[in-house]
């Protein structure tokens, strides 16, 4: 395999010149560089990602965490970060929640196992971790970049959305339908983003006139699994409910697939809002309505700010991130607000199935 040395014995230079070439950093004569590059061309070298690293002082690698590697939510994510970092011949090492180990253990070994791997910066997405675990890396901290996270004494490097502004556009979405009757699908009480939609949709219900304490809320954990599961729970409930809010598109999936087949319509009967606007609410039955939350942009600024850090880059970054509400097929009018007002009006039926 042909190595540096043998570019630098071609090209009649030294070792040292011949790296500073490959590099592109250092000084190096027009005329030495020249015979450097057509030795490279001749020989057919290509350095090797270890040797280019020794060369250049950085792997040119962005570490990437996120707690579990399955679902809808993280793939675009992964896929915004491996696009633009590949734009200028970098790339990502990606770790994400696996072991015996509570989420914030799994988020440290994490942590642990990208910066071994050399990479130069760090993206993490987790609500698992605290300030003191970041402070534990050390140098490294000053290169490490949360998204959908803030922590107080490290904001500059914390890229999120207004979770409560989403939670009150969730609530004002389905009030201007007319719906007075809902019910809730959280998701995990410890995780902070989830708190703040929902508290913000509770909160807007609230001021509205609507007794949020009466608003039956299920908690599952994001999965489609538990949407399906709180779903069913809440059909053979009894509780009267025309609109479901549901803390993000995956258990909204969920709770669809089970109202469909429990022969239940949505819109017609039950209206479904899910929350992130993932690639899954264009695609469900029906098309799910859904409350937008900019991730792309969240994930593109959040890394150009952290190249900036890493390699000396100047890439404009943006902090503001507007939430918005996409409308599909999933919500409709309330039954009894879109009733001719001459129709005698029968008590609401509780959802059984």
């Amino acid at each position: 395999m042909t190595t540096i040395k043998d570019v630098a014995r071609l090209a009649g230079v030294g070792v040292g010149t011949a790296s500073r070439v490959v590099s592109g950093r250092g000084s190096v004569a027009v005329a030495t560089a020249e015979r450097v590059r057509q030795a490279i061309a001749e020989l057919d070298f290509r350095p090797s990602h270890a040797a280019r690293s020794l060369l250049s002082g950085s792997s040119q690698m962005i570490g990437v965490y996120i707690p579990m590697l399955k679902g809808t939510f993280y793939t675009p994510i992964l896929g915004a970060i491996d696009t633009e970092l590949r734009t200028t011949g970098r790339h990502m090492v990606v770790a994400f929640g696996c072991g015996d180990g509570d989420a914030r253990q799994q988020a440290i070994e994490g942590l642990e196992f990208l910066i071994e791997r050399g990479c130069d910066g760090l993206v993490v997405m987790s609500d698992a971790l605290r300030e003191q675990d970041i402070k534990a890396l050390g140098p490294q901290q000053s290169k490490l970049v949360m998204l959908n996270h803030r922590f107080v004494n490290l904001d500059d490097q914390c890229f999120t959305a207004d979770h409560t502004r989403g939670g009150v556009l969730a609530a004002q979405a389905l009030l201007k339908m007319r719906h007075r009757k809902f019910a809730v699908i959280a998701g995990p009480s410890s995780s902070p983003d989830n708190v703040a939609r929902v508290e913000g949709f509770m909160t807007e219900l609230q001021r509205k006139g609507i007794d949020a304490s009466q608003v039956v809320t299920l908690q599952g954990d994001f999965s489609p699994e538990s949407g399906w599961a709180s779903a069913r729970s809440l059909a053979s409930s009894g509780h009267e409910f025309t609109a479901l809010f549901c803390a993000n598109d995956e258990m909204a999936v969920g709770a669809l697939a089970y109202f469909q087949q429990a022969g239940i319509s949505v819109p017609g009967t039950i209206s479904v809002l899910g929350y992130d606007d993932t690639p899954s609410a264009e695609y469900s039955a029906p098309q799910l309505t859904s409350v937008h939350i900019p991730w792309r942009e969240i994930t593109l600024n959040g890394l150009r700010w952290l190249l900036n850090q890493c390699y000396g880059e100047a890439q404009p970054v943006l902090r503001k991130f507007p939430v918005s509400v996409t409308w599909r097929a999933s919500v409709a009018m309330a039954q009894e607000a879109a009733e001719p007002k001459a129709v005698s009006r029968k008590k609401p039926v509780p959802v059984t199935r």
